[in-house]
């Protein structure tokens, strides 16, 4: 449900779509400020490492997953919540079914974008 002043998903999770061939995304809210994604991975399935030029969150909504933030490595589930600096490689290799958002901040911090990520 959408109006002018809110925008309301019942049960993110019940959203998301899981596929065995690769991981899926789906926009669920956009607009000058922030963007959210849904991600939908099926066990083993992964997100090479890269990196945002905009602060970010990602808050796992179902399953176990293996993340590098920088060169730190981190097991995670359901529950787990994380803030992103610019700029920070990180990458997600899922364990099990897994379902998260990302939130991507538009405003603050933004690094340029044509330059490389330096390895941490």
């Amino acid at each position: 449900m959408a109006t002018d002043m809110f925008h309301l998903i019942q049960n993110l999770d019940k959203e998301a779509v899981i596929s065995h061939d690769r991981f899926t995304t789906k926009v669920v809210f956009q607009d000058e400020h922030i963007k959210v994604v849904l991600f939908g991975f099926a066990p083993g399935q992964q997100l090479l490492e890269h990196a945002t030029p905009m602060p970010a969150i990602i808050h796992f909504l179902r399953g176990e997953a293996k993340i590098s933030l920088g060169q730190d490595w981190e097991e995670v589930s359901a529950g787990a919540w994380i803030h992103l600096e610019p700029t920070l490689p990180h990458s997600i290799s899922a364990v099990t079914e897994v379902v998260m958002i990302l939130v991507q901040l538009k405003c603050g911090k933004i690094a340029p974008t044509t330059q490389p990520v330096a390895p941490q």
